[in-house]
């Protein structure tokens, strides 16, 4: 078994236009400040990090990395979600996702595409160049209208999507392979990849691609009912990534998992910072501790209650409490007699 990496910090909720979140020294120094080992960066803030210049120097790289040093920081990974959200656009939401991308592709889907793929395959370059073995995203989507079964399923409806989407992200994981970089899907609402179902059906598309891996959240499986502990057991191997946030979803007799198109506050599942949800993490570190996983907890804060400063110092804390320390010897080492095949004999009785 391995210990844990940790604790990260995603920092898309937090960078900002005001100090000390607007520079990446300054983020850097904030957040090593409230107990954080690592920072897991965004690529659409080219302020903070430029992806385009990563994946050409590597001294640009090296200084990234000599910035967070300076406090005790690495990089845990990157993270391209928005992008990856523009490699597949339901037409419903072209106008809604057009701002994520810059104006010279807005308005045509095509273009923005290509842009957002590029995007992704320097973020491999530069991951490399990092030294990180694991990169963050969204795996955009298709059938996401269509998702709840009315008017009723069609089934070629969902196999044509889960083929295209298959189409548009094998060439991005092949150039992940070259990098030797996993590619790591956060399974999230909104995503044609939102559930291990959905995972699996993706996954089958790409002939079990190795660099096509999850982003484990367990906020968004229960905030679909899902059984988030049980999903380490069945996925476990394809976990690569781990987002440390926490949700609650207290019954309401108006509204359900969907939502009511209530804002965040009002509905019935929403997102706490951590500790004040309703996620056994307890369990959670130790069912990944128990496979092995040799990633980064890495914080991502969205509480529509708290704070955003006092989310993060307190996750900072929380996750370094729940981060098991692995034993370099068993518990009843003291009173081991030894094992061979002559002892196991006598006391077996056959001889």
């Amino acid at each position: 078994m391995k210990t844990i990496k940790g604790p990260g910090l995603f920092l898309a909720q937090f960078i900002d236009n005001k100090a000390p979140f607007n520079r990446l020294d300054s983020l850097a120094q904030w957040a090593a400040g409230l107990g954080f080992k690592a920072l897991q960066i965004p690529c659409n803030h080219k302020h903070i990090f430029d992806v385009e210049l990563a994946a050409q120097s590597q001294t640009y790289c090296d200084e990234v990395k000599g910035i967070l040093a300076q406090y005790g920081l690495i990089v845990s990974e990157l993270s391209t979600h928005l992008e990856g959200q523009l490699v597949a656009v339901h037409p419903a939401y072209d106008t809604a996702f057009d701002g994520f991308a810059p104006e010279q592709v807005r308005g045509n889907s095509e273009a923005r595409q290509l842009w957002a793929v590029n995007i992704i395959k320097q973020a491999a370059v530069a991951s490399k160049r990092l030294g990180l073995n694991a990169h963050a995203s969204f795996s955009g989507s298709l059938a996401w209208p269509y998702f709840y079964p009315w008017p009723p399923r069609k089934e070629q409806l969902i196999q044509t999507a889960f083929d295209e989407l298959a189409k548009r992200w094998k060439p991005i994981l092949d150039y992940f392979d070259e990098q030797g970089v996993d590619l790591c899907y956060e399974l999230h609402p909104g995503e044609d990849l939102h559930d291990g179902v959905t995972f699996e059906r993706f996954l089958d598309k790409l002939n079990r691609h190795p660099r096509c891996n999850i982003l484990y959240d367990p906020s968004h499986m229960l905030l679909q009912n899902m059984d988030y502990l049980q999903f380490i057991d069945f996925y476990h191997e394809r976990i690569k990534a781990f987002h440390v946030k926490d949700a609650e979803f207290v019954k309401s007799a108006k509204s359900g998992c969907y939502g009511g198109y209530q804002n965040w506050l009002e509905r019935a599942g929403h997102f706490r910072s951590l500790g004040d949800g309703q996620i056994d993490f307890k369990a959670i570190f130790s069912k990944l501790t128990q496979y092995d996983y040799t990633g980064w907890a890495v914080l991502e804060w969205e509480c529509c209650m708290k704070d955003s400063a006092v989310g993060a110092k307190e996750g900072a804390e929380f996750i370094q409490k729940h981060i098991i320390p692995v034993a370099e010897k068993s518990f009843d080492n003291f009173a081991d007699t030894g094992d061979d095949s002559e002892q196991a004999k006598i006391m077996l009785g056959l001889k």
